[in-house]
């Protein structure tokens, strides 16, 4: 292969191909110039693996496919190219050849010179080998730090751009409503406007690297029945409207999100993939999106074998096509030979078809896929000898120092003190136990969506492309005099209780015990968090409560370490333990972040995402309840938090005071104002997060107790002190009444200045005056917040 394979221009380039012309008029050109064969087969992708030699991709043959022949497909063109990274291990620059050759004969194949969209997984990192493998969204939303979340998903956009690659699947903006779903730690947490925000910010990092973000599930796949993966969802339109949609609203208005995806799930008997008032009627009428709405993987096949609302595939293509579906994934099933006899028949119009095609085009316009002089050849590869592989591999570094820098900043960050007797920071011990199923397993911080979890497991023969230090690994550098004796006690899921002797007796040995628990993560029952590995309670898998509780018994400090995809409860750990620390799987430098926080070097900031309950049934369960939803008498059980959502702890201390009201009154479309003061009365530097939350205590509908509207992290020296004004827009109180529209009611409020959801420092009451006002998805998300020195004390 020669770097010459641009497309072929003339004197007479067809109009499509002139980037100096309108892109809308340039689309509608070609769609008119496109046969019905050549339109249906931009609106599919085919399920492909680079080769590790640097030849053309492969079909990839899943369960759920038949055989694809491309030979017979390319004439006609093809809309996307499904995970040539992530489907096998290939080295990053014969994959990125691999893509390139590809490109070149699926151009030069059909008529219009069109080449396919590539797309490829990125929930934490650039889901290929040899890749950084960032923390996932959960610990996103444990930084409460919308900045450092947009410039790690810049660097991860520029890294997939380099190889050819167009389309992220990234951000889950599910919120959490059952911490039992297996997919919690792909999601941001249980609060909406933390989930909106820190979301929105990946979706601007990513796409500011010239990588279409992909929203997804829309909408309520999180609120699936008993937390199973894939159940029924049953919700009310109202709980829809104020927890599930706001994150999508807000990344699809202030981020320009390019794509969106479809959930698999039913809401109240409509699956979203069918559902037109969801897809076209709020989405696109109502919201204004102008991108491309994708299949999740098989999804519109399962309008027919698992839904039941398709009677043949030529039915569940119209139906999802009518819906506002425009691109079917992973591969050709449903939108190829069934759709296209469907349109000849007369059972789907054919303007359905020419509507998606639209979109894909305009999209692919926007990529340069359809200018000439396009080159297949990506960045990374500018200047190479490519007809000589062999010299590339190895040539191409997908793990930085810079990546690698970015990770340990965001795991740090992300590294929640739950409880501290003051053990931490440990003060150069002599003899550390490091005891349980995560102590030596280098995978244990790794989510399911890394490569080494999603497609390295499958590859056994193949190392993992990437350093994983262990936690035995990270606590030998951090403490180069201790002596640290490891023991496993017992598997994260095996309920092996042989070891707990041991390791009970490793305990008494050692001046303290880090207890590294947590999950596994993996695939459909490969693991106990991740895609279909959904939880029946939320105790500790296995036998670890066992073997935390006889640590707990031996005498010895106890310091809880969390490496998992969901908060579990801690049974007498939440009181009894020294100290209490959660990672919520933080990636390949989260043992290195982990040790920090552990010696003091690194002073933690972050806040929990999710609360972590008391008890290990009593789900589904979230900050957001409203009064009924609280303990009481008329209920014996009792779902208050072991450590609520917002919580985390630091190695120095905070004193918030001087609260003034500055503007106490406003009319239902203005805003209030308010200042405090933080004090950094430690001795260490510090930073802490100032959450804003919302109470309403009179509504025309049940309201949530309170919900988060706002927050802020304060860095802060020892004695420092910062002023930080709040401007709370009353657009801020909005939530949806009995009509069914959202609005702004005349009254009283409270504005809650907390350090969590369960730790308010101080109080604002406000007034809404003037008539109720009704507002929509324009409505300001966010209020300001302006910071300012406040002197240093002496």
């Amino acid at each position: 292969m020669t770097a010459n394979v641009a497309v072929e221009t003339t004197p007479e380039a067809p109009l499509w191909n002139d980037p100096t012309q309108d892109i809308g008029t340039r689309v509608s050109a070609l769609i008119d110039a496109m046969t019905l064969r050549e339109k249906i087969a931009q609106l599919y992708g085919v399920w492909v693996g680079a080769s590790d030699e640097g030849g053309e991709v492969a079909p990839h043959q899943h369960d759920m496919e038949e055989a694809v022949d491309l030979d017979a497909l390319l004439p006609a063109g093809l809309g996307q190219l499904t995970r040539p990274f992530g489907t096998a291990p290939v080295d990053p620059a014969l994959g990125a050849l691999s893509l390139a050759r590809t490109q070149a004969r699926i151009a030069a194949a059909n008529r219009f010179g069109i080449p396919a969209l590539a797309h490829e997984e990125c929930l934490a990192g650039f889901a290929t080998w040899g890749a950084t493998a960032y923390p996932v969204p959960l610990s996103w939303g444990a930084t409460f730090d919308p900045g450092l979340v947009r410039e790690m998903a810049a660097a991860i956009g520029r890294d997939m751009r380099s190889v050819g690659v167009h389309q992220g699947l990234a951000p889950v903006l599910d919120v959490v409503r059952d911490l039992r779903w297996g997919r919690v730690e792909e999601t941001i947490g249980e609060d909406p406007y933390l989930v909106g925000s820190i979301g929105t910010a990946y979706v601007q990092g990513l796409q500011s690297a010239g990588v279409v973000a992909t929203l997804k599930h829309f909408a309520g796949y999180s609120a699936s029945r008993a937390g199973r993966n894939l159940a029924p969802v049953a919700m009310g339109p109202r709980e829809r409207a104020d927890v599930l949609l706001p994150p999508f609203e807000m990344a699809v208005r202030e981020a320009g999100a390019g794509s969106v995806m479809h959930a698999y799930t039913d809401t109240d008997g409509i699956p979203s993939a069918a559902d037109e008032e969801l897809l076209t009627g709020l989405l696109r009428d109502t919201w204004g999106f102008d991108g491309t709405v994708v299949a999740d993987y098989f999804g519109i096949a399962f309008l027919r074998i698992l839904h039941g609302v398709a009677g043949d595939w030529a039915e569940a293509a119209g139906t999802a096509l009518r819906a506002g579906v425009d691109v079917e994934l992973p591969t050709v099933k449903t939108f190829g030979a069934p759709l296209a006899e469907a349109v000849a028949a007369g059972r789907v119009p054919e303007a359905l078809v020419d509507r998606a095609l639209r979109r894909v085009l305009t999209q692919k316009a926007r990529l340069g896929l359809l200018d000439a002089g396009w080159n297949p050849v990506p960045a990374t590869l500018d200047g190479a000898d490519l007809d000589d592989p062999d010299a590339l591999r190895g040539t191409v570094d997908l793990d930085s120092p810079a990546n690698r820098e970015l990770a340990r900043t965001v795991a740090e960050e992300a590294v929640v003190l739950l409880a501290n007797d003051g053990t931490l920071p440990l003060d150069r011990p002599r003899r550390i136990a490091l005891v349980g199923p995560n102590g030596a397993e280098p995978a244990a911080v790794l989510g399911c969506y890394s490569f080494p979890q999603h497609v390295g497991v499958h590859h056994p023969q193949t190392p993992p492309g990437i350093d994983l230090p262990t936690l035995h690994d990270a606590l030998r550098r951090e403490f180069p005099g201790a002596e640290i004796e490891v023991v496993r006690g017992t598997g994260v899921d095996d309920g092996d209780v042989s070891g707990l002797a041991g390791a009970v007796d490793a305990a008494r040995r050692a001046d303290v015990v880090v207890a590294a628990l947590g999950d596994r993560a993996g695939l459909f029952g490969r693991g106990t968090s991740g895609e279909g590995c959904d939880a029946e309670s939320l105790a500790l898998p296995g036998a670890q409560q066992h073997l935390l509780d006889a640590l707990l018994d031996s005498g010895t400090p106890v310091v809880a370490v969390l490496l998992s995809g969901r908060p579990y409860a801690l049974g007498r750990a939440a009181d009894e333990a020294a100290a209490v620390v959660q990672a919520f799987f933080p990636g390949m430098e989260g043992t290195t972040a982990l040790a920090g926080v552990l010696s003091g070097r690194t002073n933690p900031s972050g806040r929990l995402p999710v609360s972590v309950p008391r008890g290990a049934g009593g789900q589904p369960a979230t900050y957001l309840g409203a009064r009924l939803a609280q303990a009481g008498d008329v209920s014996n059980v009792d779902p208050t938090a072991a450590f609520a959502f917002g919580h985390g702890l630091s190695y120095t201390s905070f004193h918030w005071d001087d609260l003034t009201v500055d503007r106490a009154e406003a009319d239902t479309a203005g805003e209030f104002s308010l200042a405090l003061t933080v004090r950094n009365t430690g001795d260490r530097h510090g930073t802490e997060v100032v959450q804003l939350y919302l109470h309403d205590p009179v509504a025309s509908v049940v309201q949530p107790v309170q919900r988060l509207v706002g927050y802020a992290r304060l860095p802060l020296a020892p004695g420092e002190a910062r002023r930080l004004r709040v401007t709370v827009p009353a657009d801020l109180a909005s939530f949806t009444g009995r009509d069914g529209r959202r609005v702004i009611e005349p009254g009283e409020l409270h504005l809650r200045l907390a350090a969590s959801s369960a730790d308010v420092r101080l109080t604002a009451t406000v007034t809404l005056t003037g008539p109720e006002r009704h507002v929509d998805h324009t409505r300001r998300f966010h209020a300001r917040f302006d910071q300012e020195p406040s002197g240093q004390e002496g």
